[in-house]
């Protein structure tokens, strides 16, 4: 029982660093790259839906991404979408396609997308605590109906943490690895 825990804990900590490493990927460092836009949701026909399931995202330039999208009236709904995003992004329309340039990053919005990266590190940090305090409740759980010794416990709550720490340095490398990006001139 206390492996399958530690185990299921285990893996819920991993699927937060692959999505913290996700997360990071869409921020700009200064080149364009189409999947910037992945997260950015468009309201077609009333429903909330990805830009990649309304239009083509590719790359015009090293500097520029071209969204076409599916149907001609969707031109304004994806540059506004785009415009009222996260990520500072001033799309302009052309024919039947939406140009979004790449502004050159200046040394405040540098410092803006540090503090955005930061977020996303300290929500990945309380994601993976909430884990080992789901791992934790369970362990307990078991103590209760005593299907567990208190030392099997305690060594459980150990392992847990263990994995915690571990996880915890993970998410700090990558942060400290995408600061070390947005700083690079």
């Amino acid at each position: 029982m206390i492996p399958e825990i530690k185990k299921a804990a285990e893996d819920k900590m991993k699927k937060t660093i692959e999505t913290l490493r996700n997360d990071l990927g869409k921020i700009r460092t200064g080149r364009a790259h189409a999947g910037m836009l992945d997260h950015i949701m468009v309201d077609y026909y009333g429903t909330p839906t990805a830009l990649t399931g309304v239009a083509n995202v590719n790359l015009l330039d090293a500097r520029t991404i071209g969204v076409t999208p599916w149907e001609r009236k969707m031109v304004s709904t994806i540059e506004k979408a785009i415009r009222d995003s996260d990520l500072g992004l001033n799309p302009s329309a052309v024919g039947e396609t939406v140009r979004v340039p790449m502004p050159a990053l200046t040394e405040e919005r540098r410092k803006d997308l540090i503090k955005v990266v930061h977020k996303e590190a300290e929500a990945a940090r309380v994601a993976v605590r909430n884990v080992r305090r789901d791992a934790n409740n369970h362990l307990k759980e078991l103590l209760k109906q005593k299907k567990v010794a208190e030392d099997a416990e305690r060594r459980g709550q150990d392992d847990v943490q263990k994995l915690t720490d571990r996880y915890i340095a993970e998410v700090d490398k990558a942060l400290a690895a995408k600061e070390a990006d947005l700083m690079a001139l």
